[in-house]
């Protein structure tokens, strides 16, 4: 497995989206465990969670509650492991995705998923996107006040424009250490915003990396397949002998050095398959020929 930087830390080129564990079709908790397990046989050492993971109107928390569980009855060494969680988001009974971005739900959202986790002080602790109704700088006010109480580690913002990065930069400095926003091949809408983490050293994790190939868990079962105009990847992954879901996770790492996939999975060996992306190096013809299959979308 290979490394790349997240703030001070060195953490796992592709790291584990957790969400698929936890929403609608999750797996059943042997299965949910033995795919989080499988991930750190790999070497991924970024898992990925929230405290909206859950079913519409059921067990707030619960994804959180499984990556702590997980992590507790692991054999091996977790020492090295980052969970990154979010708040900021909710799931009510009718199945949408509300926000709230209010700093005193946000912190009190952060000290409940720091008992679920177990831990002294959450790792990274990302606000999950902004609210319209309340001042951004307000938000990651919130954020600022968490650290300097020790109860997180790392800060990060998710869901943000370039505006919004550089004010968040501006408030936390060098504890901001990441931007989670939406990239793939079928949406590459924050160029821009990838540009910027690079210039700022903040590590860029993108969610749903795999769209196009295979479908997100917010889009429906993930796993199925991919939209035909992406066909330039699964011929590179015929041709290599792996899957296009791995072609797709080096394509995004030859994107930037800032960049660390974090794919979604709810099966050991799709976890597997994806963490060895990290390994897989695309050459210069094979990555110009999948930027001209994304570039029209993009």
């Amino acid at each position: 497995m290979r490394h790349r930087t997240l703030g001070s830390l060195r953490v796992s080129a592709i790291g584990l989206g957790a969400m698929p564990l936890s929403i609608e079709g999750r797996p059943d908790e042997r299965r949910a465990l033995a795919t989080v397990h499988a991930a750190l046989d790999s070497g991924v050492t970024l898992l990925d969670t929230a405290d909206s993971y859950h079913l519409p109107g059921a067990e707030p928390g619960h994804n959180e509650l499984l990556v702590a569980r997980a992590l507790a009855a692991y054999g091996g060494d977790t020492d090295d492991v980052l969970v990154a969680t979010k708040g900021g988001r909710g799931r009510p009974a009718d199945g949408n995705w509300t926000v709230n971005g209010d700093p005193r739900r946000l912190k009190s959202a952060a000290e409940a998923s720091l008992r679920r986790l177990g831990v002294e002080a959450i790792g990274l602790y990302q606000l999950h996107k902004p609210d319209p109704a309340v001042p951004f700088e307000e938000s990651v006010g919130a954020l600022r006040e968490l650290l300097d109480e020790g109860k997180i580690r790392l800060a990060g913002v998710s869901n943000t424009d370039v505006d919004q990065i550089r004010a968040a930069h501006r408030i936390l400095g060098d504890r901001l250490v990441s931007v989670q926003n939406r990239y793939s091949p079928a949406v590459r809408d924050s160029e821009a915003e990838l540009r910027l983490c690079a210039e700022l050293g903040l590590a860029f994790l993108p969610w749903s990396p795999l769209g196009g190939i295979s479908r997100s868990s917010l889009d429906g079962p993930s796993g199925t397949a991919g939209e035909p105009r992406f066909g330039a990847f699964h011929a590179v992954a015929r041709a290599r002998g792996v899957s296009p879901q791995q072609v797709c996770l080096a394509w995004l790492l030859a994107r930037s050095p800032a960049v660390i996939p974090i794919p979604g999975a709810s099966r050991p060996e799709t976890i597997r398959d994806s963490a060895a992306a990290a390994d897989l190096v695309l050459s210069a013809q094979e990555l110009e020929r999948l930027d001209g299959a994304t570039v029209s979308v993009g």
